[in-house]
């Protein structure tokens, strides 16, 4: 009789796993958006969302209900900053500094800004120079389409921090969609 505990055992493992799959698996792609999106490289994001995936499956059980979106996007949000918290490396402690990203005070012609909003590779390349802290709010509310209350719990903020830092990252953001090289705002025409 020693073969039934050994049964029911995998079948309460078969069962954890389906519960998984169907639970967790189908936010992998938001997973590796967000996971690209803090470590800049498609390998590293490849793997951060392995070890994030190892460590939801290890802790699937702890999962007590709620939104397991959320629950998948703050541990790969924490298992990111973990890794990185191993190695050396400057990006993740860019500085906030208004000095360092300038807002610029010429706008741009509607125009360019039309053919800014236009260009994804421009938005993208814009997005990239952001901050991390800043980048990180970008994509979890305008990419994953978070809202505010998720957003704080998956960073572990306050909600009007995360606001806060929201209108900062948008103000950032545009601000690295307009500024163009001095040469190309003089021939710019108005």
């Amino acid at each position: 009789m020693p073969a039934e505990p050994t049964t029911s055992l995998r079948a309460a493992d078969a069962a954890r796993s389906a519960r998984f799959e169907a639970q967790v698996v189908p936010y992998l792609d938001a997973a590796y958006n967000l996971a690209h999106w803090l470590a800049r490289n498609p390998s590293d994001a490849q793997d951060v969302v392995q070890e994030s995936m190892l460590r939801a499956l290890r802790y699937f059980d702890s999962f007590r209900g709620g939104d397991v979106r959320v629950w998948l996007l703050a541990i790969v949000r924490n298992t990111f900053y973990t890794l990185r918290s191993r190695t050396p490396q400057d990006a993740l402690h860019d500085e906030l500094d208004e000095a360092v990203h300038p807002l610029i005070d010429d706008g741009p012609s509607p125009e360019t800004l039309t053919l800014l909003a236009v260009d994804v590779g421009a938005l993208q390349s814009a997005l990239e120079r952001l901050p991390a802290p800043l980048r990180e709010i970008l994509v979890l509310r305008e990419l994953e389409e978070c809202s505010y209350k998720e957003i704080a719990g998956i960073t572990g903020q306050k909600i009007g921090t995360v606001m806060s830092r929201l209108a900062r990252a948008r103000d950032r953001l545009r601000a690295e969609l307009t500024c163009r090289p001095k040469e190309v705002r003089r021939h710019d025409v108005r």
